[in-house]
């Protein structure tokens, strides 16, 4: 086979005050042409920093590549080593014969300028042309990329795409000069799994058009099961197992691969519980095969029996919640004067009933009105129209005084942990002051164990009480997120898209502890996702959103087994699945 890149010995190591961290120690790998080759494992395990390294992009000081070798081939049998060059010589490399997708589009281009003059100017540095040319071009690529009305695409600036259109614009921008090698860091992380479904399905398509190769970053190896030929799996800077995608997924030989397998939530059964890594980090890997992956999540099965002897529990409990013709309305295009001339119909006359112990899944694309659903239930979006009554009392008609008493009984968990928290208080102020506000009576001391109470029943230290935000991984965070909504002892929580961006591995830890919380404290949950695989893991019933409107609802494993509405066939079609699912 034609080898393309070769990578060999390579150490990226960061240096900080107190230690060196070896982000990368000592790895080697090839690439060869035409192939996809999958690099997964969890935040921290080197990934993108093996990425980085091959496109120059390490900042010295912190980071340094402290040995080894990154050889891009440049004839028969010449190669160049990347790591000595020059930062000139190397942007002459980057977008010619390397070009890369990073993971979150609106961070990697620029606000202030239109998303087609981005594209064209990367065409030009590297092959100058009249820009009529050049602007051709970036409409061709962005036909090829499969955006809506290229020309419009080219006018906009990145704050007028969704998600999926910017990251499509990227990978339009990586293979401008049709690059040898395209990386993809995590280019799918946090997208519906519709649009992560045709973003998987366009790079198979223009890698076979462009005859280049992919390096393809991610912590979920059901997305590498969909697009790679051979897979590196990464632990600690380390590679810890290498094979064909088929030797992966049905003969993994390392613990920590079959950590990864199955802590993936199952599609066909359910589970009182995921398996996670440690689980398998922690045994004997020595007499191991796939059926360990197997066994391990059939004994932690529910039975058909059991779940149904649930269902009927919930359905003789007492009503808790009650959505009646919800709507939400957002100002949509406006005249010369600024008058209103249509609105965006969010949510819809939307009606549900829960009942309480139960989790309602809420599943959807993005902006299907998921979110607004969730936040107008708590008042913290206003409502045009309808009625939300907890505990037959409508809510939408307190006053803010008689709600700031209810918003106890009723919390949400964010999406975004890092951007809920205060980044200038310590956590256990962060904890302490929900506390003081619904508990005014509690002394400060009181208050403060009342706190690290709450940090040991999600998983954390006693020490954690004085550390801040950035001090902690996105797992952690979340998890104080729960402790926060806990805090004030509610029974009715939203969780809005709380383990989208989280590894499979983290994110199996936090549906754990949502499951256990639930059933400790008889907690009553709605649970926003695009996800469906882990919706139907975690939820009694199922509502599917589709433009503001409920398009399918009925019991988790129905809606999943037996699909009515085509929007409903579309998202369960789009579920990344493992190879031994398939």
């Amino acid at each position: 086979m034609d080898k393309l890149l070769e990578v060999s010995g390579l150490k990226t190591w960061f240096h900080t005050d107190q230690d060196i961290v070896k982000a990368v120690d000592d790895i080697s790998f090839d690439l060869f042409r035409g192939e996809t080759l999958g690099i997964v494992g969890e935040s921290g395990s080197g990934k993108s920093v093996t990425a980085l390294s091959i496109m120059g992009l390490i900042t010295q000081p912190p980071g340094e590549i402290m040995g080894g070798a990154i050889k891009l081939r440049t004839g028969e049998d010449e190669y160049l080593d990347l790591i000595p060059l020059s930062a000139k010589k190397m942007v002459a490399l980057r977008g010619n014969r390397l070009g890369m997708v990073f993971q979150e589009p609106m961070s990697s281009l620029n606000p202030v300028f239109r998303c087609g003059h981005q594209v064209q100017e990367a065409i030009l540095i590297h092959r100058p042309q009249e820009k009529s040319s050049a602007k051709k071009l970036v409409l061709e690529l962005f036909d090829k990329v499969h955006l809506p009305d290229p020309e419009r695409i080219y006018r906009a600036y990145p704050h007028q795409l969704s998600g999926g259109q910017k990251q499509r614009v990227m990978i339009a921008m990586a293979l401008s000069c049709q690059p040898d090698i395209l990386i993809a860091d995590e280019p799918t992380t946090a997208l519906d799994v519709t649009v992560q479904k045709t973003i998987l399905n366009l790079m198979s398509d223009l890698k076979k058009q462009f005859s280049g190769s992919i390096i393809f970053i991610t912590h979920d190896l059901g997305v590498i099961a969909e697009i790679a030929d051979r897979v590196l799996v990464m632990h600690k800077g380390k590679i810890v197992e290498q094979g064909s995608v088929e030797d992966i997924f049905l003969r993994p030989q390392h613990s920590y691969t079959k950590g990864l397998l199955a802590c993936r939530p199952p599609l066909d059964f359910r589970l009182k519980r995921l398996p996670v890594v440690s689980d398998f980090l922690n045994r004997d890997q020595s007499d191991e095969n796939i059926e360990d992956v197997a066994q391990k999540q059939l004994s932690l099965k529910i039975s058909s029996e059991e779940h149904e002897k649930r269902l009927q529990t919930l359905a003789s409990n007492p009503l808790l919640l009650k959505v009646t013709d919800l709507s939400v309305w957002f100002p949509g295009k406006k005249d010369f004067w600024g008058n209103i001339q249509s609105h965006i119909k969010a949510v819809d006359e939307v009606s549900f009933e829960l009942r309480k112990g139960e989790t309602l899944g809420l599943v959807g694309e993005s902006g299907c009105g998921k979110t607004t659903l969730g936040r107008a239930i708590l008042r913290l979006q206003a409502a045009r129209s309808g009625r939300v009554e907890y505990e037959g009392q409508n809510i939408l008609e307190l006053s803010n005084k008689e709600m700031k008493a209810l918003r106890k009984e009723m919390q949400i968990i964010f999406q975004d942990p890092f951007a809920a928290l205060n980044p200038r208080l310590m956590i256990g102020n962060a904890l302490m002051e929900p506390i003081a506000i619904h508990h005014p009576g509690e002394n400060s001391k009181r208050c403060k164990e009342k706190a690290i109470e709450l940090l040991e029943t999600v998983g954390l230290e006693t020490d954690h009480f004085y550390r801040y935000p950035h001090q902690f991984s996105g797992g952690q965070r979340q998890r104080i997120c729960i402790a926060r909504a806990l805090a004030v002892n509610p029974r009715f929580i939203v969780c809005d898209e709380s383990v989208s961006a989280l590894d499979v591995s983290v994110q199996a830890q936090i549906l754990n502890l949502l499951m256990d919380l639930r059933e400790n404290h008889q907690l009553t949950y709605i649970f926003i996702s695009h996800d469906l695989s882990v919706v139907k893991l975690m939820s009694d019933r199922i509502l599917v959103m589709d433009q503001g409107k409920i398009v399918e609802s009925g019991p988790a494993d129905d809606i999943y087994k037996n699909p009515k509405d085509p929007y409903t066939k579309k998202l369960i079609a789009a579920i990344p699945k493992n190879i031994f699912e398939k």
